[in-house]
């Protein structure tokens, strides 16, 4: 029987909410298309990557382009993103991320970040992160989205740990099937609702401890 020997976090959602940018992000680009975007609706782009986005919110619009045209908005809306989240400061840090990335790694537990932002390292650096995390595979290292399992077999490479003995923390339904097709235990950020497939659901790391993941295996 395997035991825990990484855990493998995702980052929106999870360590940090730039939910919020990504959303002004994509409400600028619609409002500048001539149709209005709401929180509602960007609820569909949870977990979703940045193309996979557009053609959701174009489709919302009932707009079409060429696939030039829509690079040209993709790297647009990144552009407003990346502005947003230089701002980003140390008390954006979800409650309790730091102090349970911190136990973790106290507890001889390797950490990775397994994020499909290609922005993840901006993010890392603004708020003091970078230095909690053994492994950080983003979305510039990686071709498929989740639900594939790529990006969390790449930190598990990394990290030199087989999959089975990894746990991964998500808050989204695309990412625990991304964590299930690596073949990883998974404890999901949010609500049992709309995580049914986690093998365990709390609402922040504020409320895991290491004993209920030792549990899981």
């Amino acid at each position: 029987m395997s035991t825990v020997r990484a855990c493998l976090f995702d980052l929106d959602g999870v360590i940090v909410d730039t939910a919020k940018y990504h959303f002004l992000a994509w409400r600028r680009l619609a409002q500048e298309l001539g149709f209005e975007f709401t929180k509602e609706q960007n609820e569909r782009l949870k977990g979703v990557s940045r193309m996979q986005s557009l053609e959701i919110l174009l489709e919302i619009g009932g707009k079409t382009f060429s696939q030039n045209v829509k690079e040209e908005l993709a790297a647009k809306k990144n552009l407003w993103y990346v502005e947003y989240i230089t701002t980003m400061k140390q008390n954006e840090i979800l409650p309790g991320a730091a102090e349970f990335l911190l136990s973790v790694r106290q507890a001889g537990l390797q950490t990775a970040l397994g994020s499909a932002s290609k922005n993840a390292m901006t993010i890392l650096h603004n708020v003091g992160l970078v230095s909690y995390f053994d492994s950080i595979i983003d979305g510039t290292k990686t071709a498929k989205a989740k639900p594939d399992p790529e990006v969390f077999l790449l930190c598990a490479k990394e990290l030199n740990v087989d999959p089975a003995t990894c746990v991964v923390f998500e808050d989204a339904k695309a990412g625990i099937e991304a964590a299930r097709n690596a073949g990883m235990h998974c404890i999901g950020i949010g609500t049992k609702e709309d995580l049914p497939d986690a093998d365990l659901v709390v609402p922040s790391l504020a409320s895991i401890t290491l004993e209920q993941i030792t549990q899981l295996f």
